[in-house]
């Protein structure tokens, strides 16, 4: 993220934010952190580049992209977002871009963390194969919906997301 080239003024000033709390909490990356820790996650299209598949999601009960916290084991942002990609979807052969493709900072209000911040780094994420998703244990559903006609209740950051990955998907 040190090398990142935010797109915006907005995106700037939250790439900045998460580098001073990584470097004020050696902790900065684990759940534990409070009041606000990193997460990852996916956007995860088809090959197309036409549709997004997303989660609905048990505990916060909204249609939102994979993604999570970070494990012991991972060691890279983008690693992070591929495991948890393929853990909550079940796809197999998934790619992920090597650059963040958007920041959210968003409060958790249900779940194991409510009252925390999330500090996401956002990827984009490709499905290279027609395999069948899988609803994990934290979805109550899987869906695909085209990235230009998400669903009416789709959350705010997962629609400036989606509108992020119309703009650096060329084929679209």
């Amino acid at each position: 993220m040190e090398r990142w080239n935010a797109p915006d003024g907005e995106q700037e000033e939250l790439r900045r934010h998460y580098l001073r709390h990584l470097a004020e909490h050696v902790d900065g990356m684990w759940r534990t952190c409070r009041p606000e820790h990193v997460t990852a996650s996916a956007l995860v299209v088809d090959a197309p580049g036409e549709k997004t598949l997303l989660t609905l999601h048990k505990a916060v009960g909204r249609w939102l992209q994979l993604g999570g916290h970070c494990e012991p084991g991972d060691t890279t942002l983008t690693g992070a977002a591929l495991r948890e990609a393929t853990e909550e979807s079940g796809l197999i052969g998934l790619t992920v871009g090597p650059q963040p493709l958007h920041l959210s900072r968003h409060l958790i209000e249900a779940g194991g963390c409510a009252g925390a911040y999330h500090l996401d780094v956002q990827f984009l994420v490709t499905a290279t194969t027609d395999t069948e998703y899988v609803v994990s244990d934290e979805s109550e559903d899987l869906a695909w919906f085209p990235l230009d006609a998400l669903p009416p209740d789709t959350d705010a950051s997962v629609q400036a997301l989606a509108s992020r990955a119309l703009q650096h998907i060329p084929h679209v």
